[in-house]
């Protein structure tokens, strides 16, 4: 009875706040007794609440020996905790109809809990108990470890995953971003225990640690979770790494692989999300192929039948900022593809935008932005992200003025600086007729 009326909560949750959130998102900073920041709003209408944490540095943390490691940490977070085993643990959250969420990435990692309020004692508790006194119990390391070889093992065959991890490869070198964040299958092997409390340790520090929250919960009350959850941690981590130095050398590489369509991933260096010109750079992206109606969409598949979808976005990680497009064809057909998109990065580049262009992007990125606060979930999502890229805590009753501020005169100026088609580096993967092994 209990996890159907979670389910029913979450359900009004999702309704109630997509109606009303982009209107009414007030924000409050809160600093818990011990100096946590926490950003909070407040939503007494149902008995439920979504809190979010994640801490800094994420997969990039690991060792320089130990890849992977973080990565199988966070998913053993879940597999008991004090003094419960993976059973004991799993029964207590499903009778406390409590959500909990671990996830990593390579800037972060993220713990989602949604709890009903009526049972927010025990369920703090019990993510509290995750947290701060995982078990690592050897049977759960090795039944985690086994689902991590055999997702990359899987991963070994996927054309996607294998193209993103050239192109990081190439653009980012012996950067942690240049490795993949899951670890391979010999690194993943050969972790220990040793090194999987290694990477707790490593994230696990209040000098990192960024905190939203969303629903039936006073200041008060979240001050006094935020430090029952985090209070005890260690003030600091692992040192976080440098900025990524970004190789770039421009062409096409191929990434040999037997399948009839062929996948390449495409980017060149981007704009950091703090640059006083990411606005105009964002729409003209969006212009570029952010959407259906984008140049690349139009002259790659509408118009020359290349492919069923190509798309580019701006991707200003924590160390580095790039922009990044993907695009799928037949082997006989991706390098006219490649060709396209060459062309139309350096139109863009060359020519900027139309004023129709302009005011269209605009429509669109200023309509779209509010079905991003959908459930009290997603909006404490969007309030740590905010955190965590230094924004404002105004940011969401402004982001829609900065975009129609943007004129035509500073979308092409800065289209003219940041698009550069001699930077463009293409990974292809798979059997392309016509294009070497090597073509840089």
């Amino acid at each position: 009875m209990i996890r159907f009326t979670l389910a029913l909560v979450m359900g009004l949750a999702t309704s109630v706040t997509a109606l009303a959130a982009w209107a009414e998102v007030a924000i409050e900073e809160v600093t818990s007794p011990s100096g946590i920041t926490a950003w909070l709003v407040e939503d007494h209408t149902i008995p439920f609440t979504a809190l979010e944490i994640r801490f800094r540095g994420g997969t990039s943390l690991d060792a320089p020996d130990s890849r992977g490691a973080i990565y199988l940490m966070t998913g053993l977070l879940e597999e008991g905790a004090g003094e419960m085993d993976a059973r004991e643990f799993a029964r207590a959250r499903e009778a406390l109809a409590a959500s909990y969420q671990f996830d990593s990435n390579d800037d972060d990692v993220s713990i989602s809990a949604r709890f009903l309020s009526e049972n927010r004692p025990e369920a703090v508790e019990l993510l509290r108990a995750a947290i701060t006194a995982p078990r690592f119990d050897e049977d759960a390391v090795e039944r985690v470890r086994g689902q991590v070889l055999s997702g990359l093992a899987s991963d070994a065959k996927d054309p996607d995953d294998i193209a993103g991890k050239g192109w990081s490869a190439q653009i980012y070198g012996d950067h942690p971003y240049g490795t993949p964040g899951k670890g391979t299958l010999e690194s993943v092997e050969a972790l220990s225990r040793d090194d999987i409390v290694a990477a707790h340790e490593a994230v696990f520090a209040r000098d990192r640690v960024y905190v939203g929250a969303v629903g039936d919960i006073t200041p008060q009350e979240l001050g006094a979770i935020v430090d029952e959850l985090l209070a005890d941690l260690p003030e600091t981590g692992a040192p976080m790494p440098g900025p990524a130095e970004l190789h770039v050398e421009g062409g096409t590489t191929v990434i040999p692989f037997q399948t009839p369509q062929s996948v390449a991933l495409f980017g060149q260096p981007g704009i950091e999300r703090d640059d006083p010109d990411f606005f105009a750079a964002m729409i003209a992206m969006h212009i570029l192929g952010g959407s259906g109606e984008s140049r690349l969409m139009q002259e790659v598949r509408v118009k020359r039948g290349l492919t069923y979808g190509v798309y580019s976005y701006l991707a200003p990680k924590d160390l580095a900022a790039v922009m990044v497009g993907r695009v799928a064809s037949a082997n006989d057909r991706i390098g006219a593809a490649i060709g396209v998109i060459g062309d139309e990065w350096a139109r863009m580049a060359e020519e900027g935008v139309t004023q129709e262009e302009l005011d269209a992007a605009k429509t669109y990125l200023t309509g779209a932005y509010p079905l991003r606060f959908k459930g009290n979930a997603r909006i404490a999502g969007i309030l740590v992200g905010m955190q965590m890229q230094g924004l404002p805590i105004d940011y969401i009753a402004t982001r829609n003025d900065k975009v129609d501020a943007v004129t035509l005169e500073d979308v092409n100026r800065v289209a003219a600086e940041l698009f550069r088609p001699e930077d463009l580096q293409f990974t292809v993967v798979g059997a392309p007729e016509g294009l070497d092994a090597d073509t840089n």
